[in-house]
Protein backbone atom coordinates (compact mmCIF):
# COMPACT_ATOMS: atom_id res chain seq x y z
CA UNK A 1 0.00 0.00 0.00
CA UNK A 2 1.19 3.49 -0.85
CA UNK A 3 0.83 6.23 1.79
CA UNK A 4 1.34 9.91 1.13
CA UNK A 5 1.80 12.20 4.15
CA UNK A 6 0.54 15.79 4.09
CA UNK A 7 0.25 18.54 6.69
CA UNK A 8 -2.85 20.69 6.71
CA UNK A 9 -3.89 23.15 9.43
CA UNK A 10 -1.92 21.28 12.09
CA UNK A 11 -3.44 17.95 11.08
CA UNK A 12 -1.64 15.18 9.22
CA UNK A 13 -3.47 13.75 6.23
CA UNK A 14 -2.61 10.18 5.26
CA UNK A 15 -3.57 9.56 1.64
CA UNK A 16 -3.99 5.78 1.43
CA UNK A 17 -3.73 4.06 -1.94
CA UNK A 18 -4.15 0.38 -2.78
CA UNK A 19 -5.31 -2.46 -0.55
CA UNK A 20 -5.34 -2.64 3.24
CA UNK A 21 -4.47 -6.28 3.70
CA UNK A 22 -1.65 -8.49 4.98
CA UNK A 23 0.85 -6.38 3.03
CA UNK A 24 -0.25 -3.10 4.63
CA UNK A 25 1.92 -3.20 7.76
CA UNK A 26 3.42 0.12 6.66
CA UNK A 27 0.09 1.69 7.65
CA UNK A 28 0.83 0.87 11.30
CA UNK A 29 4.44 2.03 11.00
CA UNK A 30 3.55 5.27 9.24
CA UNK A 31 0.85 6.19 11.75
CA UNK A 32 3.26 5.46 14.60
CA UNK A 33 5.90 7.72 13.05
CA UNK A 34 3.36 10.52 12.57
CA UNK A 35 2.22 10.27 16.20
CA UNK A 36 5.81 10.45 17.42
CA UNK A 37 7.21 13.16 15.18
CA UNK A 38 4.38 15.09 13.51
CA UNK A 39 0.94 15.32 15.09
CA UNK A 40 -1.55 13.61 17.38
CA UNK A 41 -4.37 14.52 14.98
CA UNK A 42 -4.67 12.28 11.91
CA UNK A 43 -7.11 12.13 9.01
CA UNK A 44 -7.02 9.05 6.78
CA UNK A 45 -8.14 9.62 3.19
CA UNK A 46 -9.69 6.40 1.82
CA UNK A 47 -10.61 7.73 -1.63
CA UNK A 48 -7.99 5.54 -3.37
CA UNK A 49 -8.37 2.44 -1.21
CA UNK A 50 -9.64 -0.51 -3.23
CA UNK A 51 -9.97 -3.34 -0.73
CA UNK A 52 -10.02 -3.76 3.05
CA UNK A 53 -10.04 -7.46 3.94
CA UNK A 54 -10.32 -9.19 7.32
CA UNK A 55 -6.65 -8.65 8.13
CA UNK A 56 -6.98 -5.06 6.93
CA UNK A 57 -9.78 -4.47 9.45
CA UNK A 58 -7.43 -5.72 12.18
CA UNK A 59 -4.67 -3.41 10.93
CA UNK A 60 -7.06 -0.46 10.99
CA UNK A 61 -8.05 -1.34 14.56
CA UNK A 62 -4.37 -1.52 15.58
CA UNK A 63 -3.70 1.91 14.07
CA UNK A 64 -6.71 3.42 15.80
CA UNK A 65 -5.81 1.85 19.14
CA UNK A 66 -2.25 3.20 18.81
CA UNK A 67 -3.63 6.69 18.17
CA UNK A 68 -5.77 6.47 21.30
CA UNK A 69 -2.84 5.20 23.37
CA UNK A 70 -0.92 8.31 22.32
CA UNK A 71 -3.91 10.45 23.35
CA UNK A 72 -4.48 11.37 19.74
CA UNK A 73 -7.52 11.56 17.50
CA UNK A 74 -8.13 9.90 14.15
CA UNK A 75 -10.86 10.53 11.58
CA UNK A 76 -11.47 8.99 8.16
CA UNK A 77 -12.83 10.62 5.03
CA UNK A 78 -13.79 9.95 1.42
CA UNK A 79 -14.67 6.31 2.07
CA UNK A 80 -16.04 4.57 -1.05
CA UNK A 81 -19.53 3.09 -0.72
CA UNK A 82 -18.37 -0.53 -0.98
CA UNK A 83 -15.97 0.01 1.94
CA UNK A 84 -18.67 1.71 4.01
CA UNK A 85 -20.75 -1.45 3.60
CA UNK A 86 -17.86 -3.62 4.79
CA UNK A 87 -17.22 -1.35 7.76
CA UNK A 88 -20.90 -1.49 8.67
CA UNK A 89 -20.82 -5.30 8.68
CA UNK A 90 -18.02 -5.38 11.25
CA UNK A 91 -19.35 -2.46 13.30
CA UNK A 92 -16.72 0.13 12.38
CA UNK A 93 -19.47 2.54 11.37
CA UNK A 94 -20.11 2.87 15.12
CA UNK A 95 -16.46 3.67 15.76
CA UNK A 96 -15.76 6.10 12.92
CA UNK A 97 -17.71 8.98 11.49
CA UNK A 98 -17.55 8.87 7.68
CA UNK A 99 -16.59 12.39 6.60
CA UNK A 100 -17.30 13.41 3.00
CA UNK A 101 -13.92 15.12 2.55
CA UNK A 102 -10.77 16.07 4.43
CA UNK A 103 -11.97 19.63 5.09
CA UNK A 104 -15.00 18.30 6.94
CA UNK A 105 -12.83 15.85 8.91
CA UNK A 106 -10.34 18.58 9.90
CA UNK A 107 -13.13 20.92 10.97
CA UNK A 108 -14.68 18.14 13.05
CA UNK A 109 -11.34 17.38 14.72
CA UNK A 110 -10.73 21.00 15.62
CA UNK A 111 -14.25 21.58 16.94
CA UNK A 112 -14.24 18.38 18.99
CA UNK A 113 -10.79 19.11 20.39
CA UNK A 114 -11.82 22.59 21.52
CA UNK A 115 -15.04 21.37 23.10
CA UNK A 116 -13.29 18.43 24.77
CA UNK A 117 -10.59 20.63 26.33
CA UNK A 118 -13.15 23.07 27.71
CA UNK A 119 -15.46 20.37 29.04
CA UNK A 120 -12.65 18.33 30.52
CA UNK A 121 -11.20 21.33 32.32
CA UNK A 122 -14.56 22.40 33.70
CA UNK A 123 -15.69 18.92 34.62
CA UNK A 124 -12.50 18.01 36.46
CA UNK A 125 -12.68 21.23 38.44
CA UNK A 126 -16.39 21.44 39.19
CA UNK A 127 -17.85 17.95 39.45
CA UNK A 128 -17.04 15.72 42.37
CA UNK A 129 -17.25 11.96 42.53
CA UNK A 130 -20.06 10.42 44.54
CA UNK A 131 -19.93 7.07 46.33
CA UNK A 132 -22.21 4.93 44.21
CA UNK A 133 -22.37 1.16 44.36
CA UNK A 134 -23.96 -0.54 41.39
CA UNK A 135 -23.18 -3.30 38.90
CA UNK A 136 -21.38 -2.55 35.64
CA UNK A 137 -21.00 -4.85 32.63
CA UNK A 138 -18.14 -4.22 30.23
CA UNK A 139 -16.12 -5.65 27.34
CA UNK A 140 -13.43 -4.57 24.90
CA UNK A 141 -15.07 -2.35 22.30
CA UNK A 142 -13.10 -3.80 19.38
CA UNK A 143 -13.42 -7.42 20.43
CA UNK A 144 -15.36 -9.75 18.16
CA UNK A 145 -16.63 -11.57 21.25
CA UNK A 146 -19.91 -10.53 22.86
CA UNK A 147 -18.74 -11.65 26.30
CA UNK A 148 -19.40 -9.01 28.95
CA UNK A 149 -17.54 -9.06 32.27
CA UNK A 150 -19.11 -7.85 35.51
CA UNK A 151 -17.75 -5.44 38.06
CA UNK A 152 -18.92 -3.02 40.72
CA UNK A 153 -18.82 0.76 40.55
CA UNK A 154 -17.48 2.36 43.74
CA UNK A 155 -17.75 6.00 42.72
CA UNK A 156 -19.13 8.01 39.84
CA UNK A 157 -18.71 11.49 38.37
CA UNK A 158 -19.82 13.29 35.22
CA UNK A 159 -16.59 12.30 33.48
CA UNK A 160 -15.95 8.78 34.69
CA UNK A 161 -16.00 6.16 37.41
CA UNK A 162 -13.89 3.75 39.40
CA UNK A 163 -14.78 0.05 39.34
CA UNK A 164 -13.54 -3.05 41.10
CA UNK A 165 -13.61 -6.26 39.08
CA UNK A 166 -11.70 -9.46 38.48
CA UNK A 167 -11.11 -8.70 34.80
CA UNK A 168 -8.83 -5.67 34.35
CA UNK A 169 -7.75 -4.11 31.06
CA UNK A 170 -4.67 -2.05 30.25
CA UNK A 171 -4.53 1.74 30.29
CA UNK A 172 -5.77 3.11 26.97
CA UNK A 173 -8.21 0.28 26.23
CA UNK A 174 -11.67 1.37 25.08
CA UNK A 175 -14.52 -0.51 26.73
CA UNK A 176 -18.21 -0.78 25.94
CA UNK A 177 -20.10 -0.58 29.22
CA UNK A 178 -23.61 -1.02 30.58
CA UNK A 179 -24.35 0.89 33.77
CA UNK A 180 -27.44 0.55 35.92
CA UNK A 181 -28.47 4.04 37.06
CA UNK A 182 -31.87 3.06 38.36
CA UNK A 183 -34.51 4.03 39.11
CA UNK A 184 -34.74 7.09 36.86
CA UNK A 185 -32.18 6.44 34.10
CA UNK A 186 -32.13 2.65 34.08
CA UNK A 187 -29.47 0.93 31.97
CA UNK A 188 -27.11 3.29 30.12
CA UNK A 189 -24.74 2.05 27.43
CA UNK A 190 -21.60 4.15 27.13
CA UNK A 191 -17.98 3.81 25.98
CA UNK A 192 -15.17 4.43 28.44
CA UNK A 193 -11.39 4.51 28.30
CA UNK A 194 -9.16 2.94 30.98
CA UNK A 195 -7.10 5.80 32.42
CA UNK A 196 -5.51 4.09 35.41
CA UNK A 197 -5.25 0.71 37.08
CA UNK A 198 -5.07 0.22 40.86
CA UNK A 199 -1.70 -0.90 42.25
CA UNK A 200 -1.90 -3.83 44.65
CA UNK A 201 0.87 -2.49 46.88
CA UNK A 202 -0.26 1.14 46.98
CA UNK A 203 -4.05 0.66 46.85
CA UNK A 204 -4.77 -2.78 48.32
CA UNK A 205 -8.38 -1.88 49.20
CA UNK A 206 -9.13 -0.84 45.60
CA UNK A 207 -7.36 -3.77 43.96
CA UNK A 208 -8.21 -5.18 41.50
CA UNK A 209 -9.79 -2.09 40.02
CA UNK A 210 -9.51 0.52 37.27
CA UNK A 211 -10.46 4.12 36.65
CA UNK A 212 -12.58 4.71 33.56
CA UNK A 213 -13.12 7.98 31.72
CA UNK A 214 -16.18 8.34 29.52
CA UNK A 215 -15.17 8.32 25.86
CA UNK A 216 -16.93 10.13 22.98
CA UNK A 217 -19.91 10.54 25.26
CA UNK A 218 -23.19 11.77 23.82
CA UNK A 219 -24.04 15.21 25.23
CA UNK A 220 -27.54 14.12 26.21
CA UNK A 221 -26.22 11.14 28.17
CA UNK A 222 -23.53 13.25 29.85
CA UNK A 223 -26.17 15.77 30.89
CA UNK A 224 -28.27 12.96 32.37
CA UNK A 225 -25.29 11.60 34.31
CA UNK A 226 -24.40 15.09 35.51
CA UNK A 227 -27.94 15.62 36.78
CA UNK A 228 -27.85 12.18 38.41
CA UNK A 229 -24.60 13.08 40.23
CA UNK A 230 -25.98 16.50 41.23
CA UNK A 231 -29.09 14.92 42.74
CA UNK A 232 -27.01 12.55 44.84
CA UNK A 233 -24.67 15.33 45.96
CA UNK A 234 -27.65 17.46 47.00
CA UNK A 235 -29.26 14.56 48.85
CA UNK A 236 -26.06 13.75 50.76
CA UNK A 237 -25.63 17.41 51.79
CA UNK A 238 -29.16 17.58 53.12
CA UNK A 239 -28.69 14.57 55.39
Amino acid sequence: MIINIRDKEGVVILDLEGNIDINASNFVETAGWVLKYKSKNIVCNFSRVNIVDYIGISILAVVYKNVLNHKGRMEICSVPTHLKNIFALVGLNKVFKFHSNEEEAIRYLKEEESIYKILKKKLRRRFKRIPFHTIIEYKQKFSSKDLFYKGKILNLSAIGMFIVAKKIFSVGEILSTRINLSPKLGIIEIDARVVWVADKEIQPLEYPGMGLEFYNIDQKIQKEILEFVDRHLTSSQEI
